[in-house]
């Protein structure tokens, strides 16, 4: 025991002290905050970035409906021509021209509009106009149906549903969103930790092994000692360089929200993992009822959710890093790693992907299969717990993890005891079986 302290005292030592590490706890909260102001910076500046459309309405049926916006300017041209509307539009400088033609059927007319610009149009943009000449094409349809529009507006209503549990407890549509954010982030920060620091864990294998240090190591202590040492000093060198970044970040995010009045909530429109409605949602949520709001945070299991997270976070990390060691003795070059990383990636890949995907059904059969497959679990039931999982289903989840663990660290160290003294061959998937049997 005495000699498994002293190894992981070593791995640990030898990896804070290193210069890259150093360099890279202290940078990279400055990198992270200066990436987050970045993408406020430039969000914003999106959003005001000024955009002129033409226009040539041969039908005289749209006038109405190009308004300007504060970011947008409609100029009718329709007086030129389309010819002499292009180049004018070129000329000066314009986003695009619009071009709807005369046609003698409105259904004609919804299939013939064109937009012309220099460089590709953006999505929104052309969403946009489509959605406004086809609210003016269907207003002129319900007309020609004698259809009252005045009416039809006068029905125009928003339901917005009360939801509650049936114990009573009031809940939220921003419980939803709380909670898939809570859940995605505790698993995509596992499956960072595993990549970042199960790799870290193969390289100094492999290192220690083309040194020849690791022949003289082991004649004082068993494999399992050393592999066992590297796995656990590496990942308390990886638990101290993230709680420096995570504390280091939010003080910087504090005095920079202090100091120049940032805000934050611009971040929300550049989220890629939340739709526009979502955002929107909480934006009147918050607004409406900032009590629910807070009430939905506090009715997260947070307890529960730190404990399953720290028990998950070393079962997978442990899982993986023995995998990583095996890996990084069976071979002599990172190079010859390539042929084993791609059995070893795919089950966290297709877990995180899983993942995000389950969200919105986390009770559903594929979200419980993955939850429980000890390869793919600690991230796929990290998102999961947020919703409320039956205990049942987490003991069954974190005992396969556990028996799961052990079997692969016996298999392992194994390999590891015999791959640190291989040199000069490239292993084969035989080879390993080979030495598995020994």
């Amino acid at each position: 025991m005495s000699k498994l302290k002293l190894i992981i005292k070593r791995e640990f030592l030898a990896k804070v002290r290193n210069k890259s590490f150093i360099i890279m706890t202290i940078l990279s909260p400055f990198l992270m905050v200066g990436l987050t102001a970045l993408i406020v910076f430039l969000n914003i500046k999106n959003s005001e970035e000024q955009r002129t459309i033409s226009y040539v309405d041969e039908s005289q049926l749209f006038a109405e409906v190009f308004n300007d916006t504060e970011t947008t300017t409609y100029k009718d041209l329709t007086a030129l021509g389309v010819v002499a509307a292009k180049e004018a539009t070129q000329s000066s400088g314009f986003y695009g021209l619009l071009f709807i033609p005369k046609k003698d059927s409105i259904n004609t007319l919804e299939k013939t509009v064109e937009f012309y610009s220099e460089d590709a149009a953006g999505i929104t943009i052309i969403s946009g106009l489509e959605a406004k000449i086809a609210k003016k094409i269907r207003n002129i349809k319900l007309q020609q149906l004698d259809i009252d529009l005045q009416k039809i507006k006068q029905s125009d209503t928003n339901v917005s549903i009360l939801t509650s549990k049936f114990s009573g407890e009031k809940s939220s549509k921003i419980g939803s969103i709380l909670r898939m954010i809570a859940g995605g982030s505790f698993g995509y920060l596992i499956f960072m930790f595993i990549i970042i620091y199960g790799t870290s864990v193969m390289r100094s294998v492999i290192e220690e092994k083309n040194n020849r240090i690791i022949e003289v190591i082991i004649s004082s202590v068993k494999p399992f000692q050393l592999m066992l040492g590297k796995i656990i000093g590496n990942a308390l060198a990886g638990i101290l360089q993230f709680l420096i970044w995570i504390i280091s970040a939010t003080l910087l995010m504090l005095v920079l929200a202090m100091i120049f009045g940032a805000d934050m909530s611009a971040l929300s429109t550049s989220s890629p993992a939340m739709s526009p409605e979502m955002i929107e949602q909480m934006k009147q949520s918050t607004e409406g009822n900032l009590t629910l709001v807070l009430q939905e945070i506090k009715n997260l299991p947070l307890v529960a959710m730190f404990f399953y997270f720290f028990f998950y976070f070393l079962g997978g990390y442990l899982i993986y890093s023995s995998i990583y060691a095996a890996i990084g003795a069976a071979v002599d070059s990172e190079t010859d790693t390539q042929q084993f990383m791609m059995p070893v990636m795919l089950p966290l890949m297709i877990a995180i992907y899983v993942g995000f995907s389950v969200i919105e059904n986390p009770h559903g059969s594929i979200a419980v299969g993955f939850s429980l497959f000890p390869l793919t679990s600690p991230i796929v039931m990290l998102m999961r717990i947020p919703f409320g999982v039956p205990f049942w289903q987490i003991a069954i989840s974190m005992v396969l993890l556990l028996l799961t663990f052990f079997g692969i660290v016996f298999f392992a160290a194994k390999i590891y005891r015999i791959g640190i003294l291989m040199y000069g061959k490239k292993p084969t998937y035989k080879d390993l079986y080979k030495w598995l049997r020994y």
